[in-house]
């Protein structure tokens, strides 16, 4: 009987060796994912918390979440899948596959570079040609990317749209609890009611 760890490492291996930034996007996600319900669950399990702020915090921590695996999952897929087609329409190539497309520049010369031309279709036809190197680049190169896109989103992007929905959220919250019945304004010079 297999191992259930080994067989989990065996499932990430078969999945993710030709493409380690989907794995980055992915455990980045259920990164975020699980660290957003840690902090949901912390919240309303505390007993320090007022029923009255739990209301108030636990839908923000859920748009909050929301908001930080949302961005983080599409700037990463937006970054991947754009560096992605520039490999595979020839845009980008590393020299082993420039050097492969320029001896046979009679059947792919006028392709290079067009959304049409995809080099993924053109290696499974031709065992000739370089793939471990085009798959090695566009690989490291696709990782690079994400890494860079889930910096873009965490450190930047997510803050922003995240303080700006909290910054709504409260305004919202402070509206519907200091509803006029209950708020009672004073002038501060005379202390009398307006």
């Amino acid at each position: 009987m297999a191992n259930p760890f080994q067989n989990i490492l065996n499932w990430v291996a078969k999945n993710f060796r030709k493409d380690a930034s989907k794995m980055l996007i992915w455990t980045g996600v259920a990164g975020w994912g699980l660290s957003s319900l840690a902090q949901i669950c912390g919240i309303a399990f505390n007993k320090k918390i007022p029923k009255e702020q739990k209301s108030f915090l636990i839908p923000q921590e859920i748009a909050d979440a929301a908001v930080n695996v949302g961005s983080f999952f599409l700037i990463t897929q937006v970054a991947k899948r754009t560096v992605a087609r520039l490999f595979s329409t020839g845009k980008l190539a590393p020299e082993a596959v420039r050097n492969y497309l320029q001896k046979n520049k009679n059947l792919y010369g006028d392709k290079v570079g067009k959304l049409s031309f995809d080099l993924d279709e053109v290696l499974k036809k031709n065992k000739d040609f370089p793939k471990n190197e085009y798959y090695s680049c566009k690989n490291f190169y696709t990782s690079i990317a994400t890494v860079g896109a889930g910096i873009l989103s965490s450190n930047i992007v997510t803050p922003l749209i995240r303080n700006y929905s909290a910054s709504k959220m409260q305004k919202s919250y402070l509206n519907k609890t200091n509803s006029p019945q209950t708020v009672n304004l004073y002038k501060p010079s005379s202390g009398m009611k307006i």
